[in-house]
Parts: structure tokens; sequence; C-alpha cells
């Protein structure tokens, strides 16, 4: 074999060893990054179930107030309208996490239920025997648990999101990420008083 056939032999086997480098490194990231992503919106679903969850306490938590508070109507006005209004961002596809916009509403509307979630509860203050009835307090440890899973799942969600957010911004991740549509993903706020689980103690 002749010194100028190696050398082209060489030259084809290190091309192809790069190709086959660069291959694997962009599909590893990518696959990896579209693991993410679904891990990312399994997270947001387990998110709108605790939502929807309180979503649907509401009506019967409602019910057994007024069975002792009919004069509170503004609370109860509230709190209808409130849930009317998270209920309208309760089955959002996944593409909210890709809008900030979006997310943003659906963070307030959740916010507004849990305000005014909250006013329902200080208003059963005045009603001692709302405070005694059994299916009140089912509720409400129905209630509770369903705010602690939300408090759970939001703080599981931003872990999730931080995770593949911090993956799709480094380098040369970034460019893959860039060129394949993957975008950093909004977080829920911490600080957020609206989101303030309802206090629940009558003690």
């Amino acid at each position: 074999m002749s010194k100028g056939i190696k050398t082209v032999l060489i030259v084809v086997a290190v091309i192809v060893v790069l190709v086959m480098g660069a291959y694997s490194f962009f599909a590893g990231n990518y696959n990896s990054m579209v693991a993410m992503d679904e891990g990312v919106k399994a997270q947001w679903g387990q998110v709108q179930n605790v939502y929807q969850r309180r979503l649907d306490l509401i009506p019967n938590l409602v019910a057994t107030v007024k069975g002792y508070a009919q004069h509170e109507s503004k609370v109860f006005t509230d709190i209808a309208e409130a849930r009317s209004r998270a209920g309208g961002v309760m089955n959002i596809s996944d593409e909210v996490l890709n809008d900030p916009e979006s997310f943003k509403r659906f963070q307030k509307a959740q916010g507004e239920l849990g305000s005014a979630l909250q006013r329902l509860l200080v208003v059963t203050e005045n009603y001692p025997q709302l405070k005694a009835d059994q299916n009140f307090l089912a509720l409400q440890d129905q209630l509770e648990g369903t705010e602690n899973r939300i408090t759970v799942e939001r703080m599981r969600y931003n872990e999730v999101v931080r995770g593949y957010n911090t993956f799709i911004k480094q380098f040369p991740r970034a460019i893959i990420a860039n060129m394949n549509g993957f975008r950093e993903k909004s977080y829920f706020a911490a600080d957020d008083a609206a989101q303030t689980a309802p206090t629940v103690s009558f003690e």
C-alpha cells in the first residue's frame, strides 16, 4: 500500500471519528433535552392535578358553609367568580410552559382563588356550629391536605424546571437547544402572597 493511500485512509478515518463524535454529542444532548422537557410536562400535569382537586372541593365546601352563613353573599360571589376564572385556565395545554404571559395568568387565577378561599375560611370563624359540623371538618381536612400538596407539587415542578433550564443554557448545549426550539420554562414565584395556602385551623 502506497504512502499516499495510507494518508488518505488516515484522513478518512479521522473524519469518520469526528463525525461520529459530533453526532453522538448532538444526539445525546438532544435526547436528554427531550427527556427533561417531558419531565417538566409530567410535573406540570401533577401541579394541575392538585389545583383541579382544590377546584373540585370548593362547591361542597361552599354549600356546607352556606347552610350556616347564608347572608355572606359577597364572599360566596367572590369565590364563585375566582373559581370560574381559575377553571377557565385549568385545562390548558403544555404550551403555557413556553409562554411566560400564559403562565402568569395561570398563577394569577390560582392566587385569586386561594385568596377567596382564605376569606371564606375567615368568615367561618363567626359560626361555632359550622366549625363543629362533621361534613365541614372533613372538607376542611381535605382542603388542608390539598393546599399542602399544591405547595409540594409546585416545589417539585420548580426543581425539575431548574434542572431543565440549567441544562439547556449551558454551552455548547445552548446551541443545540436554540436550534431545536427548547425554550426556558417559567417558575412558580415562591414569594407570591396570593399563592399562600389558606389558613384552615380553627383553634
